[in-house]
């Protein structure tokens, strides 16, 4: 199917043009200055072009021709002692079906042999690289990115299988989280339970830095020390998924740990509930990612006005951005290759400098084909809320009484995978999220 991406690709380049497009693969990592490899994961454009999972490769696209060029690291003997079989160039070939296959070292003369006019690369150090065997070829280095942008944006069908199975197992392992969940445990536990149930379905490649949040950790956006012991009484928020073959999942979940809501708990829970199911329900085409994140935020003032947490109009709230004391993130992001995905800001759209809203990232209008997360949240943050208590605007708006007794609450936050679809949208996520659901799975 990579096939597929690389006809897209080229499509939006000017015919006849005597030009390529140059890449250079993803090398292994180590450890600062030790022999302590990183698990390789390719560089995603490329793998998004190749379908090539494995270290020192590079390709070259022909924009005259349209033959494609891939050029493969030549192994030796001592790889196979350390790393396993070396693969023949007929493996190569069948694995990944390139028009032209090459070996490495043949880079400078098939180059030499193109002769282009123009060479397209994706940043600075791929230039620097080709500059070492052509350094009088002009080089392009904003219309590869752009273009590629493009196209990984909008996925195609076999892309969406690859994304329904991602989160097919996700929705697995957060599932027995939830029914393994009680306080006593640490939050390593409960990562250890996720991780394993990912790994025995096949995927070996977390999608990002997993979070999984006890207590006033829950209100900590981007947690990931995971070494605290779950309390009674605690919220716990987990926030975390993998890969299938290189496609991300990223749900999250917020649950009480002793398996009932408390009152403040069930309260503030269901606010951010019902501004997630209503914009995930004003999803379809043409509407604005902007537009979805400043609804969210409007109902959750009003939700937190009729629980007396907070005291006057929405509008008002809104237009002194206190939405932004409470819900200091995006709503949600694109999803793909990389779990904050590419696209989310095209050329000539900037973010909007405000408090709440500068941080989403995505602002655009939702077509059929994009991949999205929603996940509304309210937090807690006693590094915002208290300097806000002894604001003179702010103040006012706020029940200093009742927010003082919620400085050590935690967050909320509830995510689900979204594909956008001609008749509005796909919901990828089946983890239990109402509260009566969350409370039988947890009873069991």
């Amino acid at each position: 199917m990579r096939h597929l991406h690389r006809d897209k690709l080229l499509s939006l380049f000017e015919e006849g043009q005597h030009a390529i497009i140059y890449m250079k693969g993803a090398e292994l990592k180590y450890r600062y200055d030790t022999d302590y490899e990183f698990p390789f994961r390719q560089e995603s454009n490329f793998w998004y072009l190749s379908g090539v999972n494995e270290p020192d490769f590079h390709l070259i696209f022909d924009l005259t021709s349209h033959e494609y060029h891939l050029f493969a690291p030549r192994r030796d003997a001592n790889y196979a002692v350390w790393h396993g079989r070396v693969k023949s160039m007929e493996q190569y070939r069948g694995e990944y079906d390139p028009d032209h296959l090459h070996w490495d070292s043949a880079l400078p003369k098939v180059l030499n042999k193109l002769d282009p006019d123009r060479i397209y690369c994706l940043n600075e150090e791929q230039a620097e690289y080709i500059e070492e065997f052509d350094r009088n070829t002009p080089i392009d280095l904003d219309s590869l990115e752009e273009a590629l942008t493009h196209c990984r944006v909008f996925k195609t069908d076999w892309e969406l299988d690859q994304m329904r199975e991602a989160a097919r197992i996700n929705n697995i392992a957060h599932t027995e989280v939830l029914r393994t969940l009680a306080p006593g445990k640490h939050e390593y536990e409960l990562k250890a339970i996720f991780d394993y149930h990912q790994v025995r379905h096949g995927l070996l490649q977390d999608a990002y830095n997993g979070i999984f949040a006890s207590g006033p950790n829950s209100a900590i956006l981007h947690y990931v020390e995971n070494n605290r012991q779950i309390r009674e009484g605690d919220f716990f928020l987990i926030d975390a998924g993998f890969e299938y073959e290189g496609y991300a999942s990223d749900f999250t979940r917020t649950y009480p740990a002793n398996g009932s809501f408390s009152k403040d708990q069930a309260t503030i829970y269901q606010v951010v509930l019902d501004a997630q199911q209503q914009v995930i329900e004003d999803i379809e085409p043409e509407v604005g990612m902007e537009e979805l994140h400043m609804t969210s935020a409007e109902i959750m003032m009003q939700g937190l006005v009729d629980a007396g947490i907070l005291d006057g109009r929405v509008e008002d709230l809104m237009k002194n951005d206190i939405f932004a004391l409470f819900f200091p993130h995006g709503l949600g992001h694109f999803l793909g290759l990389d779990t904050h995905d590419v696209g989310g800001y095209p050329k000539g759209v900037d973010r909007i400098d405000r408090p709440g809203i500068k941080y989403l990232r995505a602002r655009r209008t939702l077509q059929p084909g994009m991949v999205l997360t929603i996940e509304p949240g309210i937090y807690f943050i006693p590094a915002l809320l208290k300097p806000a208590l002894e604001d003179e605007t702010k103040s006012k708006f706020l029940n200093s009484s009742r927010i003082e007794e919620l400085l050590s609450f935690g967050g909320v936050r509830i995510e689900d995978n979204i594909i956008v679809t001609e008749e509005g949208y796909e919901n990828l996520t089946e983890v239990p999220k109402e509260r009566e659901e969350i409370e039988n799975v947890m009873s069991k």
